[in-house]
């Protein structure tokens, strides 16, 4: 600190200065031509000062670097320290991470992996404790998490509060563990994030009461008002799957945009590195009639001041150093990416430096799917001639779906896949415990026009999804996953594998580098076309959020069709 005040007060070298930028000044909405000077990570002075180092900024626009307000890192399938290398690059330099992916695997060892392998990264990744392992009292997850769990990770320096509160039958009958919970957070003053999805006003008014601060399942203007106007935070959310800001962003004002933060939630490594992270939301507001330092504020200072991120989120002094030099603030396209006064990203690229060595991954990470005595008999659907059957519509690039109740094909009392009328088999097959369970469902509008597709990624309990046109590549591809011990699989009609992608590290995250596993992917996506699948949007994404029983219409675990509406299974 002395050396900050020094350097502050002249009385010693920063240690970089950058000339003639144009900074966007969150704080006043405007922006100021300037010169900033920067000593041991942090800003210390919007004039010139004497420096070790001088950058000309050449008259580009300098804006706080992007933060990511609720993310699933195993959803990009690689560690946080292949995360952190797919997304630097793209101007995010924090994020705020719910491990509660590899939780429901592993339990606290797969919170204890997340902290351990984001040590010392340049990206800042902090944590949010899972409140919802298994994400419904139900569900058959590898762990169940309770408050005398969470309690020991609480007092970790890069832990900031208790993720998304999914479960609300629970909050909504007090049972005391996810009190427990909450007021673990509360008397902390932790943040608590929601999740609420489809939930109507009474319910928001319950978690609000409970201290809950954030929802990110927010799918129109209207039900971001009135989050807003209960105290919340919205969090705009543009994945994989949920792709909410063209409908959300419409409720953005001049009067309420302080209110409104960025988040990818589940976002595959792929689309990550062409199409970028929250930089790629603030273009799209942008486009949408948003003012780019209002999009510049929402994706910095409003993220870290939601999440008391005191030195985060703005270019003055006292703040860390984290920013962006970009050509304008339209396109932005991003030339450089600092953090605490480091380069690390030029044009896209990082710069070659010394990366941290991660710590080898615990044996109770690998090896974690196991299917049990299962058999191919067990995906037959039994269904009567003519019988109207519920089946699970899906809706392209949204987590919400629909039940529908409609005649399908039958044959000999057993129900068979039909490409015309778009009705596939979809199973759920528990991978914990070897117990042989398998949920059987039909699922419309994955467009698959032949053989099956398999992902051992399914939230939050992952245990295997399948869709297919038939019981034999069905069967093929999930025990191809067994093999892999997890993973995604493309197989045609005989069962054959077109294409694969491991993920060892519970059955959700690769342990090879990100340029690799990308490569897999392509090859994943071009077995895809040769399924006869052609359409916007990712199906393995698609297919994993529908076994996630907390999202409304209709899901399928392992113990067959839930109706979430009225919160209990449908028995045929």
């Amino acid at each position: 600190m002395k050396e900050r005040n020094d350097a502050a007060s002249g009385k010693e070298m920063a240690d970089l200065l950058i000339t003639n930028v144009i900074v966007a000044d969150v704080f006043n909405h405007e922006l100021v031509k300037m010169d900033i000077a920067i000593k041991n990570g942090e800003f210390i002075s919007c004039g010139r000062r004497a420096a070790k180092k001088v950058i000309d900024g050449k008259g580009m626009y300098m804006i706080p670097s992007f933060i990511d307000s609720h993310v699933h890192i195993e959803s990009s399938m690689v560690t946080p320290s292949e995360f952190a290398k797919a997304v630097l690059p793209h101007g995010v330099t924090t994020v705020i991470a719910d491990p509660h992916e590899i939780a429901n695997v592993s339990g606290t060892d797969g919170i204890r992996f997340m902290l351990e392998q984001s040590e010392n990264l340049p990206l800042d990744i902090r944590i949010m404790l899972p409140s919802c392992v298994p994400a419904a009292s139900f569900e058959e997850s590898g762990a169940i998490l309770n408050m005398s769990d969470l309690v020991p990770f609480a007092n970790h320096p890069r832990v900031l509060g208790l993720a998304e509160v999914m479960d609300y039958p629970s909050l909504v009958n007090g049972e005391q563990d996810m009190l427990d919970k909450i007021y673990m957070a509360s008397s902390r003053s932790m943040p608590i994030d929601g999740h609420l999805a489809g939930l109507p006003l009474e319910l928001i008014d319950l978690y609000r009461t409970a201290g809950v601060k954030t929802d990110h399942e927010v799918g129109s203007a209207e039900e971001a008002v009135n989050r807003i106007r209960r105290g919340m935070y919205v969090q705009i959310r543009q994945g994989s799957v949920a792709q909410n800001l063209s409908a959300v962003i419409q409720a953005v004002t001049p009067l309420n945009s302080r209110r409104f933060i960025f988040c990818t939630d589940d976002k595959h490594l792929d689309e990550l590195k062409e199409e970028g992270s929250i930089d790629h939301l603030v273009r799209l507001s942008i486009e949408k009639g948003i003012d780019p330092l209002t999009a510049i504020q929402m994706a910095s200072i409003n993220a870290a001041e939601c999440y008391g991120l005191q030195k985060k989120g703005a270019i003055a002094p006292g703040f860390e150093a984290d920013f962006i030099l970009t050509d304008d603030l339209t396109s932005l396209t991003i030339r450089k990416v600092f953090r605490l006064g480091k380069e690390w990203a030029v044009n896209g690229n990082l710069i070659s430096r010394d990366w941290p060595v991660s710590e080898p991954v615990q044996d109770t990470l690998l090896n974690t799917v196991h299917i049990g005595p299962f058999k191919q008999e067990q995906l037959a659907l039994p269904i009567q001639k003519e019988q109207e059957v519920p089946i699970i519509e899906i809706l392209a690039n949204q987590l919400i779906t629909k039940k529908r109740m409609e005649k399908t094909s039958e044959s000999e009392g057993v129900f068979n896949a039909n490409v015309e009328l778009d009705h596939l088999k979809l199973v759920c097959v528990e991978r914990h415990r070897s117990s042989g369970k398998a949920g059987v469902g039909i699922v419309k509008g994955l467009k698959l026009k032949m053989g099956s597709i398999a992902v051992s990624i399914s939230h939050d309990s992952h245990h295997i999804m399948a869709a297919g046109t038939n019981d034999k590549t069905l069967f093929a591809a999930i025990s191809r996953l067994e093999e892999l011990q997890g993973g995604m699989v493309v197989a045609d009609e005989k069962g054959s594998i077109l294409a694969e992608l491991s993920l060892p590290i519970g059955g959700l995250m690769s342990d090879r580098p990100y340029e690799e596993v990308i490569q897999r992917m392509k090859g994943i996506h071009h077995a895809l076309k040769k399924t006869g699948f052609n359409e916007p949007f990712n199906p393995f994404v698609m297919l994993s959020f529908l076994a996630l029983p907390v999202i409304p219409e209709i899901k399928l675990t392992v113990n067959g069709l839930f109706d979430v509406t009225k919160f209990e299974h449908i028995h045929l």
